[in-house]
């Protein structure tokens, strides 16, 4: 079986080949304006690789310090709420996502198949085009729509193939995610007012649904025919209802909400700069996806990797030692990370497909899937996805826009929505 090292591993000499393919070594992208970083909510400091602040939170800018701490097995997850979620699983199994240790690696290994490229290329490509045809078609014939749902149904239903989720309507769904990842996890420390009272409510009516409406009519399909995804594997693990609704929740979180976003982003970078959208169409596949992960670098979707050191952690930065101690929450910018100069060279927030990268083995989108044990496993399904969308969308004649997305944030997933997307043809 191949690592997830060896699954990039393509991808990574991509540079290359775009770097040979600019025009008397002009990059082709107008930097003056257009192509510059859209949904950062601070300017990261260039200066400051990591620092601890007065509260005793360690604010990580630095790559090659950020990819030592997720790289070390003496921290754990600290994100999506991390620690409220560890208040309700003592009874429970833990989900892959705040899982630790030999049982994380595990349970990686064993899911790793359902996110292999042979198998995403294999098991996924034909329904992604399938789909992405029929929402191109849809567009055309309205002359009107919004690439933010658009980008949400088809990312719904390849993440619901892959999860096992195929036993109820697509759109009913997608309602019932959103309306779920719209309200906060409250914390129970904190006293609770009318506000948080009835987002608590709201949630767990959402998350009701999602379970009677959508993971229950699959649990019941797959014990009696198991198929090739999770809540098959789930089952054969002896995972029961509540612990399978959980797993579905975090790969929801990461394989709908998170395409849906980097799909509009890049949507919205080629629209405004037609050199860059006519260099996409006409490239090759190994070109599109670094081209891809390019603006992935520059607009990650989640912004804050959190962890808490278990024990200390100690490498070196910018020539002096550095010590984490026990206990001490680590907040991973990846903005920050992912503009450092160092490894990006200049002009770190500008898209610029084509960039070399200085360092051994960095991905072309930096730490935008995270890196080390809990880094996405899902990162050659969403490149798939987003190419083959867009390779249908942005091919059409007369596509602008009608009205650029408004940007929101969420709490939850330290992550950017982009809303009311709206594309018309003529």
């Amino acid at each position: 079986m191949q690592t997830e090292q060896q699954q990039i591993e393509p991808t990574l000499s991509a540079t290359t080949h775009i770097a040979e393919a600019q025009s008397g070594g002009q990059c082709p992208i107008d930097h003056r304006f257009l192509s510059r970083q859209k949904t950062t909510q601070q300017v990261e400091p260039v200066d400051l690789p990591i620092e601890c602040d007065a509260q005793g939170t360690w604010h990580v800018r630095g790559f090659n310090e950020a990819r030592t701490i997720l790289r070390t097995g003496d921290t754990k997850q600290a994100g999506f709420n991390a620690e409220q979620i560890e208040q309700f699983s003592t009874r429970m199994k833990a989900p892959i996502l705040y899982q630790e240790g030999k049982t994380h690696h595990q349970q990686r290994k064993q899911t790793a198949r359902f996110f292999t490229p042979k198998v995403v290329q294999s098991n996924y490509r034909t329904l992604t085009e399938r789909l992405a045809d029929q929402l191109v078609t849809e567009f055309q014939q309205k002359k009107h729509g919004n690439i933010s749902q658009m980008a949400v149904l088809l990312a719904a239903r390849v993440a619901g193939e892959v999860i096992g989720l195929k036993n109820s309507p697509l759109k009913g769904m997608v309602r019932h995610i959103e309306a779920f990842f719209e309200q906060p996890i409250t914390d129970t420390q904190q006293r609770w007012n009318p506000r948080q009272l009835l987002a608590s409510l709201r949630s767990k009516f959402a998350l009701s649904l999602f379970f009677f409406l959508d993971v229950k009519p699959a649990i019941h399909e797959r014990r009696r025919t198991p198929k090739e995804d999770i809540i098959s594997y789930l089952l054969s693990q002896n995972y029961h209802d509540a612990e399978i609704l959980t797993e579905c929740v975090t790969y929801a979180a990461a394989g709908i909400t998170t395409t849906r976003e980097f799909i509009s982003i890049a949507a919205w970078h080629m629209l405004e700069q037609p050199v860059l959208r006519e260099r996409f169409l006409n490239a090759q596949e190994e070109e599109r996806y670094a081209i891809l992960h390019e603006m992935l670098r520059v607009e990650p979707v989640i912004a804050h990797i959190y962890r808490r050191a278990n024990s200390a952690v100690t490498f070196e930065s910018q020539n002096k030692q550095i010590t984490i101690p026990a206990g001490a929450l680590i907040d991973i910018h990846v903005y920050g990370v992912n503009s450092d100069e160092s490894i990006v060279g200049e002009q770190p927030l500008m898209v610029c497909p084509g960039r070399e990268l200085a360092g051994e083995r960095v991905y072309q989108e930096m730490m935008s899937f995270g890196d080390g044990h809990h880094r996405c496993p899902g990162f050659y399904v969403a490149i798939q996805e987003t190419d083959i969308f867009l390779r249908r969308l942005l091919a059409l004649d007369n596509l602008r826009i009608e009205h650029i997305p408004t940007i929101n944030w969420n709490v939850t997933t330290s992550g950017y929505e982009l809303r009311d997307f709206t594309v018309t043809l003529g």
